[in-house]
């Protein structure tokens, strides 16, 4: 929800009239979808028009749509069989050619006024919470096998809030001016980053693809965007969305692209000015190398902002409410089946609360249904995205069966006849070092180590040190000297910290989202420092009082 207050203020700045109209903001509502509902009537008709179709989605450059021969198609996931849509891998040319035109057009882009560039994400953020908040649903349910409340969540409100909210820090923040003195005013213009940015974007979050690349061209940033292969249908969704709502040709390309051939472009050019990623630590990696190796090519620093992933852990303590425990661990651990970078994946649980946590557990599991999201409103979370996530799931639930520290207490088995579909799977382990708690799996398993009770100090210094990954956490304990203990030596093992919540569900300018370590730069999307990540400040003194005379006062 968005209220601009009427007030406006001018406050001189030597040679610049800054127009400070308050900007009120708040978190988008998230439907409920209950049966005779509008938003579910309007979700029904829009995934109907959609069933079985594929979309032809071509390479973005400017106002040109371009095919090129490599053609490439983006599977349903809960139904293989159905091509979501047909798309083309920009090559190497063209992305060249994309990265001189939005380089042509950077220079306007930038001298916008900031309250103009603000404007296109307020729109779009109104349009995706009205009109066509069903299209961009039903392609993400379709597209990318979530359920209804997890398509609204990321796709509808964390969008919509990310546009927003961004919106108005961006405004808020070219109020910050510095301080003048007697005799000169000083201020602090926000410029885009000279270059461009290269966006990319990962499957898992129609929002996430939609921030990467709106945020920077906020701020007066020409961007490449690489949608997900395997979300190409609502990431081109939000790109037409955008572009209705008055976004200029050249400032966002739509660039779908084999990974490494855009990573080679991107990073060979001499105008890239940053890189804003989500994805595996193997690929930022890589694109981190490339931007060491060309650094003498590059007119600026380029800045490199990434997301990487998790190795998420609740840990329970004894005096902890069992009931909270197994609902939050329940929903962390298979919502989405796994496939979230906050997702828990280890748990550590006292041996005096285990029998009772284990058995609520598995009856809870019992009841969880996973299949189609589209025919059964009832499914709890669907299939895994890809071949080559359903492939590095099943090598895990392989290794859990014949490992003699492993033990499956449910779950375990998958099927990908006809979608990939992966059992909610809980294995208990008797090394908490072994490697299932160590490596990130991204699908439904959840792995368990139980220890006495007493022994909970050398516990959380365990969780610290087991995994290279700090993006989220949580820790389910009533007593409040436990929790300030655990707050001390949890430190620096998560970047989004849960006492008694479970470690997903971060919302927009609640609780802005990121890890450090091996799970990113940490900078925070969601908080109103981000904005500032995207621009390149200048600061302008100008001086009133003619100096006369080059000698000090003390040399009189």
């Amino acid at each position: 929800m968005l209220r601009l207050r009427r007030t406006v203020c001018q406050t001189w700045r030597g040679f610049k009239t800054f127009s400070c109209a308050a900007v009120e903001v708040k978190n988008e509502p998230i439907l409920g979808f209950k049966e005779g509902s509008p938003e579910r009537k309007d979700l029904l008709q829009a995934l109907e028009s959609w069933k079985g179709k594929t979309e032809e989605i071509p390479c973005v450059v400017g106002d040109d749509k371009v095919w090129t021969k490599d053609i490439r198609y983006q599977l349903c996931p809960f139904n293989h069989s159905h091509k979501v849509a047909k798309f083309c891998y920009a090559d190497k040319e063209l992305i060249n050619k994309a990265i001189l035109a939005s380089v042509a057009a950077r220079k306007e882009w930038d001298l916008r006024p900031v309250q103009d560039r603000a404007q296109i994400l307020f729109k779009a953020a109104d349009v995706i919470s009205g009109p066509k908040r069903a299209e961009v649903l039903a392609k993400t349910m379709i597209g990318q096998g979530k359920t209804v409340i997890q398509a609204e969540i990321d796709a509808a409100p964390e969008l919509i809030d990310f546009y927003r909210f961004n919106a108005k820090h961006a405004i808020a923040l070219e109020a910050q001016q510095p301080l003048d003195a007697p005799g000169s005013t000083n201020t602090m213009i926000y410029r885009g980053l000279e270059g461009f940015v290269a966006a990319v974007a990962p499957f898992n979050f129609t929002a996430i693809g939609g921030n990467l690349a709106g945020t920077p061209a906020l701020m007066g940033n020409v961007v490449l965007w690489k949608p997900s292969d395997t979300a190409m249908s609502a990431s081109y969704a939000v790109y037409n969305i955008l572009r209705e709502c008055g976004m200029p040709p050249n400032i966002i390309q739509f660039l779908p692209a084999d990974g490494p051939v855009f990573g080679d472009a991107v990073t060979a050019s001499e105008h890239l000015a940053g890189i804003n990623f989500t994805g595996s630590v193997p690929t930022f990696k890589r694109l981190w190398k490339q931007v060491g190796e060309n650094l003498d090519r590059y007119k600026t620093f380029p800045r490199i902002a990434g997301e990487c992933g998790g190795k998420n852990f609740h840990f329970v303590h004894k005096s902890a409410d069992i009931q909270n425990v197994v609902m939050g661990t329940i929903r962390s651990a298979f919502e989405y089946g796994g496939q979230k970078c906050s997702a828990c994946s280890r748990m550590y649980v006292p041996d005096t609360l285990w029998p009772q946590i284990k058995q609520e557990l598995l009856s809870a599991h019992k009841e969880i249904k996973v299949g189609n999201p589209v025919e059964d409103f009832s499914t709890f979370f669907s299939a895994v995205i890809d071949d080559k996530s359903f492939g590095r799931i099943k090598k895990w639930l392989e290794h859990a069966k014949t490992s003699p520290n492993l033990k499956i207490i449910a779950g375990g088995n998958c099927d990908d006849k006809k979608g990939y579909f992966v059992e909610p799977t809980i294995i208990e382990t008797k090394d908490p070092q072994e490697r299932i708690m160590e490596e990130e799996i991204f699908g439904p398993v959840l792995t368990v180590y139980v220890y006495p009770e007493n022994n909970y100090k050398e516990v959380l210094h365990l969780i610290d040190n087991t995994s290279p990954y700090a993006l989220t956490g949580a820790v389910y304990i009533q007593d409040e000297n436990v929790i300030n203990e655990a707050a001390k030596a949890l430190r620096n093992a998560a970047g989004n910290y849960y006492v008694n919540d479970k470690s997903t569900g971060s919302v927009v300018a609640q609780q802005p989202f990121g890890g450090a370590r091996a799970s990113g730069t940490n900078d925070k999307p969601g908080g109103q420092h981000y904005v500032l990540r995207w621009t390149s400040p200048q600061v302008v003194k100008a001086t009133h009082v003619p100096l006369k005379e080059w000698k000090y006062p003390y040399m009189g």
